[in-house]
């Protein structure tokens, strides 16, 4: 789905593909969107005219529309002259809770994205999880918690599972560390404040959330019991790491 991007001069017109993280009303019939590219992160980008009734730009230029846009470069922005949509995700937009969602993933999207950067791996499980979330009906919180720890992982926070994080020993491995990133043992765990009991099954699933292909991510599940010790060791590991509580009732 992502197109290798050309080199972008001054006024030249390039295509690109994007998904809008972004929208805002600018003038009567304009629109202000940032995009999310897989090699020059977030993009602002102008559409004239986006918002007229028959407007070609109206679809491509909507929240969460993934698209092919041909644009050029001006001094500060991007401007849009035309676009072919690849996936509007229309389910998002008909459902308030997988609305609800992809809403808040959205926002941990703008906060850990920036210009200039490359987002190919961000961008890639950005819409692996929102069309998990739009087309098909697995619970909506695994899909949260599997999508945050994934991203933890690309941030760089892949915890050490192979080896006790302390002592390096491999076996009885029962604990998650947050403060050391990663598994200990059974004894230096229980020296370990920030060590989180956590079963076999979760100690399996949190391995292979870290290296699992992106498009079979999501296939996997928990039990309960399991479930409830990876989401608490996810909800606090993400806090943590990106210093910052990230709160939506009841998820």
């Amino acid at each position: 789905m992502l197109d290798s991007i050309s080199n972008i001069n001054k006024m030249a017109n390039i295509k690109l593909n994007g998904i809008v993280i972004a929208e805002n009303n600018m003038g009567d019939y304009d629109k202000m969107l940032t995009i999310l590219t897989p090699n020059y992160g977030k993009i602002s980008c102008v559409a004239k005219g986006a918002r007229k009734q028959h407007s070609a730009l109206l679809a491509g230029t909507q929240l969460f529309c993934f698209a092919e846009y041909l644009m050029y470069k001006g001094t500060n922005t991007y401007h849009i002259n035309s676009c072919e949509t690849i996936e509007i995700f229309y389910n998002l937009r008909v459902d308030l809770d997988k609305l609800k969602i992809a809403i808040h993933i959205n926002k941990i999207i703008q906060d850990v994205t920036q210009e200039n950067q490359n987002c190919y791996k961000i961008l890639q499980l950005y819409l692996n999880t929102l069309y998990m979330i739009s087309e098909t009906e697995k619970d909506i919180k695994f899909i949260l918690n599997v999508f945050k720890f994934r991203l933890l992982c690309i941030l760089g926070y892949t915890p050490r599972t192979l080896k006790c994080t302390s002592c390096k020993g491999e076996e009885k491995l029962t604990k998650f560390s947050i403060k050391d990133n990663g598994f200990k043992c059974e004894a230096c765990g229980k020296q370990d404040k920030s060590a989180i009991d956590m079963s076999e099954s979760t100690k399996n699933a949190i391995k292979y959330i870290s290296c699992a292909p992106p498009k079979k991510l999501y296939s996997f599940e928990l039990k309960n019991e399991s479930l409830e010790e990876f989401y608490l060791i996810t909800k606090i590991y993400f806090n943590e790491k990106l210093e910052k509580e990230y709160k939506i009732e009841n998820y």
